[in-house]
């Protein structure tokens, strides 16, 4: 007995022993990358930069109308799809016109009826988007000579940006190892797809809540989780329908397609992400693209430098919206004009009447240099993230006033306020970590293609119908059993009854 133990043991240490040990592949892989356009494939785009330094081929499947992605690159050979009538999507000018018109429709009147109208605008768009999306993918599957080439490509791995599908199904259909670099889908957050998303501390697209919700908050947030249902079930399945039956299986739709991917490389940090439920194929990278500071041109770094103590503002609203309307505009100028700091802005159309000496307007502006600045004093954003962490105000943009956002402005610089003292916290907290972001997307990049997918870190939940997947079917068979036993429970009850009125009767005759 003492020595079958041992033995057991000996194989137990030398099973072990091999399997931490096992060799691992050739390190160079054979990567093909289907990205999302526009300020999506600018953080994809680091991502490939660095797989390419790390000894990976890579293969960037792009349309012929792309305004961002680059036919000829040194990281990586294009595969260019050519499409003969470009998406409105696709045009910087069409966005930048969208995201005005959305903001006259909430700015006119804050209504129930401007906030239909508003949904209208974003399913029309997005409508379009998915359409174009779909179509892309057909082109390239209905190209046998291209599929063709695709096939003998070899590739170990399809790394794609589910916010517009058209990759997920190409990906399917070759067969590859699916990553997603992701934070948005088809119709919204990504862990929705995968994780339980409790509606009452996980917020949704659009809600603007926290995790500490009211009851007002809890039904905001459930009517915009109602919204991306709408999306999905309405807008975007039925775009893909007759790709997925055509190519990929009758029974199966976009939306399961995105959730059987191996891999979910998610742009996030739990440093700045309200806590919420995972998955254990979900690799947190938020922060990947962040890299060290580079020197400012010389009459940048001459502006900066001029602001002396008081420090610089940076002002951008993001790639595709370079100016705020009109009126926004001239209050923004005229609070920057009250401040003694700097400000460096990244303005698009007419120069505001209102602006200021200490303003610096610019069509472009390197935003992580200047953000990692010694000057850099604010940044904007509008995320409710980081104005639950102290970090950040929030300001309604359509109810902007020269008056609020001076106030809102001073209350960030006030060193008593703690903003800058939270926001050092945050960066210690984001910095402590046993890798950095980018190594740990590589390195599960790498692991998808070592080990031909992640199965084992996929759950099977998205093959169960909805009514399987909350148990309902089961709840019905129990509450199916409770009342068949209180049928029986009262059909007895009924029957003593009977039989004891019946002696009673008995005895008194």
């Amino acid at each position: 007995m003492t020595r079958r133990v041992a033995t057991l043991g000996f194989l137990q240490l030398l099973l072990a022993n091999t399997l931490w040990n096992f060799p691992s592949p050739t390190q160079g892989g054979n990567i093909l990358v289907y990205p999302v356009d526009g300020s999506h494939w600018l953080n994809m785009n680091i991502l490939l930069k660095e797989l390419h330094k790390r000894g990976h081929v890579i293969s960037v499947v792009r349309s012929s109308s792309s305004w961002y992605i680059s036919e000829d690159a040194s990281h990586y050979t294009s595969i260019t799809v050519p499409i003969h009538m470009a998406s409105n999507f696709e045009d910087p000018k069409y966005m930048a016109s969208f995201l005005e018109r959305s903001l006259e429709i909430w700015t006119k009147q804050h209504t129930f009826g401007s906030f239909i109208a508003l949904q209208k605008e974003i399913i029309s768009l997005l409508d379009e988007a998915h359409r174009a999306s779909a179509q892309m993918a057909r082109l390239i599957l209905e190209n046998q000579e291209l599929v063709g080439r695709l096939k003998a490509s070899n590739f170990d791995m399809m790394l794609t940006d589910p916010g517009f599908a058209g990759g997920v199904v190409v990906g399917k259909y070759l067969g590859l190892p699916m990553v997603l670099n992701v934070r948005w889908i088809t119709n919204g957050e990504g862990h929705f797809a995968i994780a339980p998303s409790p509606l009452s501390y996980v917020p949704t697209l659009g809600s603007l809540v926290s995790d500490k919700m009211s009851f007002g908050d809890k039904l905001k947030n459930i009517l915009h989780y109602g919204i991306s249902l709408y999306i999905d079930h309405v807008t975007v399945r039925p775009l893909y329908r007759s790709l997925c039956e055509d190519f990929i299986d009758p029974a199966s739709n976009i939306y399961s397609l995105i959730q059987g991917a191996d891999l979910w490389l998610m742009r996030v940090d739990f440093v700045f992400e309200f806590p919420r439920p995972t998955m254990p194929n979900v690799v947190y990278m938020g922060g990947f693209q962040c890299r060290p500071s580079n020197p400012l041109t010389t009459e940048l770094e001459d502006f900066v430098q001029s602001s002396g103590d008081h420090g610089v503002i940076v002002m951008s609203l993001g790639t595709m919206l370079g100016s705020l309307l009109p009126e926004m505009s001239e209050a923004v100028a005229a609070a920057f004009a009250r401040l003694p700091q700097k400000v460096v802005w990244r303005h698009l159309g007419a120069k505001p009447s209102t602006l200021g000496n200490n303003t610096l307007i610019v069509d472009w502006l390197p935003q992580n240099d200047l953000l990692g600045h010694t000057k850099t004093r604010a940044f904007f954003d509008n995320m409710v993230r980081l104005e639950a962490r102290g970090v950040a105000k929030v300001l309604d943009v359509t109810r902007l006033h020269v008056d609020t956002f001076t106030d809102a402005l001073r209350e960030l610089l006030d060193e008593k306020m703690l903003y800058k003292e939270n926001m050092i916290k945050m960066s210690r907290l984001h910095h402590d970590q046993p890798l950095k972001p980018m190594d740990r997307a590589v390195f599960w990049s790498e692991f998808v293609m070592r080990h031909k997918g992640a199965a084992h870190l996929r759950t099977e939940s998205y093959k169960m119908p909805w009514y399987s997947y909350h148990s309902l079917d089961v709840m019905v068979f129990l509450l199916s059993v409770v009342a068949f036993l209180l049928l029986v429970f009262y059909m007895c009850c009924k029957v003593i009854f009977r039989l004891v009125t019946g002696t009673g009767k008995l005895k008194q005759n």
